[in-house]
């Protein structure tokens, strides 16, 4: 564990304030739920809860099941860092956060499409400017993260077929959420 040096008092309804620079580091927004844990040396751990983290082994699954039947590489990400790929080495990219630029089109629930722009998903990785789709997933009106679809082989345009591929991901995972 990292010390900051901060010390916060608790108010009177057992509140505690955690400072804007831990916040901005973590990329914790209004609103965002936190867990709550605590350890056996009396120590209260917070962390910053994904509830697409909860699917992360399902979403593996289908990111392999789409990359399986396209051959396309597939990156599931919730709003803060990549949590399943499939079709390039996981090692190098799994758990990095996303890029502010790829943060941004999902907070603004664009669908991208197309070679123009490429979006570089994960911070610190140089991943191969391919075709992509970005869609994000929507749970309960909520974004809670994207599908990612880069298109392999030759440089083409994304089908109809890719963007509805990445459209049923990204609803199936949402839908999951809800249950």
């Amino acid at each position: 564990m990292k010390a900051t040096g901060i010390v916060r008092r608790i108010d009177d309804l057992g509140r505690v304030v955690v400072p804007k620079e831990i916040r901005r580091t973590l990329r914790i927004r209004e609103g965002d739920p936190l867990e709550i844990y605590t350890d056996c040396e009396g120590e209260i751990i917070l962390k910053k809860y994904s509830p697409i983290g909860e699917l992360g082994r399902f979403a593996e699954q289908c990111a392999d099941t789409v990359f399986q039947s396209t051959g396309n590489v597939v990156i599931i990400t919730d709003r803060d860092q990549l949590i399943a790929v499939a079709g390039m080495p996981k090692k190098e990219i799994l758990n990095r956060s996303v890029t502010k630029e790829l943060e941004k089109i999902i907070n603004g629930r664009k669908i991208i499409k197309g070679t123009s722009d490429f979006v570089q998903p994960a911070e610190s990785a140089d991943i191969e400017e391919l075709p992509q789709i970005i869609h994000p997933i929507i749970c309960e009106g909520d974004i809670i993260g994207s599908v990612i679809i880069l298109i392999k082989g030759e440089k083409r345009e994304p089908t109809e077929a890719d963007i509805r591929i990445a459209s049923v991901v990204a609803g199936f995972l949402g839908r999951q959420m809800e249950n």
